[in-house]
């Protein structure tokens, strides 16, 4: 059982000590520009979109010493942290993903960046990669 409409890979999560030294190390090297930065307090999370021309990079970094990218950090170290891919109706997606036995991390979207509604994945469940589903909610 496949989706109705293909997954599109929306943005590459990378996980990052230092925000404003990886937005200039991705703006000196690969001429990216922040289309977005915003911190998630209560996720303890400040996080910056780059546009890369096509798939986005989103640079982590922890705003608090708990926090899911600080723990990420300190046992794995700075790179990739996930992949996310837009799809049209994340409820939808999530109940057939439990359904053909994927694992999931959130059992309800929650709200993420830029008027997203976000879900997370087991990464035993994809290759061992964490994987993010995201709705855009806003026009």
């Amino acid at each position: 059982m496949s989706s109705s409409t293909p997954w599109t890979v929306d943005h590459i999560g990378i996980a990052v000590p230092d925000i404003d030294a990886a937005i200039a190390l991705y703006a000196s090297t690969a001429g990216t520009a922040v289309t977005l930065r915003e911190k998630l307090v209560d996720r303890g999370v400040e996080l910056a979109f780059l546009n890369t021309g096509g798939t986005k990079l989103e640079l982590l970094m922890p705003l608090k010493d708990d926090s899911a990218i600080a723990r990420f950090l300190a046992k794995r170290g700075p790179g990739l942290h996930h992949v996310c891919y837009k799809v049209d109706d994340i409820r939808a997606e999530m109940a057939r993903l439990e359904r053909l036995g994927a694992k999931l991390i959130d059992t309800t979207p929650r709200p993420g960046a830029s008027g997203t509604l976000i879900a997370f994945l087991e990464p035993s469940s994809f290759s061992g990669v964490l994987t993010e589903l995201c709705e855009y909610t806003d026009s």
